[in-house]
C-alpha cells in the first residue's frame, strides 16, 4: 500500500484510529501486492480490531484485579488428576451459564485449585 502523508498520519491519529495506522504502516507491501484496495483496507481493520479488542480484554483483566491474572480455561493442567470434568470446563468457557442466569460455585479442599479455576473462567 502506497504510504500516507504525515498529514493524513496526523489526521488519523487525532481522531483516535491509530491502531488502523499502525496496521497500514505494518502491511507489507510485497504480500499484499495484488490485492484490491477493499482488501487491504479489509486486512488494515482486522488487525486493527484484533489490537482492540485485545488491549480492552487486557484493560478489563487488570481491573478485575485478579489473584491471578494469566489463568485461562485452555492451559488448565492435571485437569482428570484434580477430578475435574474436562467437558464441564468446557462448558464453562462458553459462558452460556450467565445467559440462563445460573451462578458457579467451586467446592473443594485448600489448594485444590478453586481459585485458579475462577480466575481462569473470569
Amino acid at each position: 500500500m502506497s504510504r500516507m502523508d504525515i498529514e493524513t498520519k496526523r489526521k488519523l491519529r487525532e481522531m483516535g484510529v491509530a491502531t488502523l495506522l499502525d496496521a497500514f504502516d505494518a502491511q507489507d507491501d510485497t504480500l499484499t501486492l495484488g490485492l484490491a484496495f477493499e482488501e487491504k483496507i479489509k486486512l488494515a481493520v482486522d488487525d486493527a480490531h484484533f489490537v482492540f479488542t485485545q488491549t480492552k480484554v487486557e484493560g478489563l483483566i487488570r481491573r478485575a484485579n485478579l489473584r491471578n491474572p494469566n489463568a485461562a480455561l485452555r492451559r488448565l493442567d492435571l485437569v482428570e488428576e484434580r477430578g475435574l470434568d474436562r467437558s464441564m470446563i468446557a462448558g464453562l468457557g462458553t459462558c452460556s451459564f450467565i445467559d440462563r442466569q445460573q451462578n458457579v460455585v467451586f467446592q473443594g479442599f485448600t489448594g485444590s485449585g478453586k481459585s485458579h479455576l475462577g480466575c481462569a473462567l473470569a
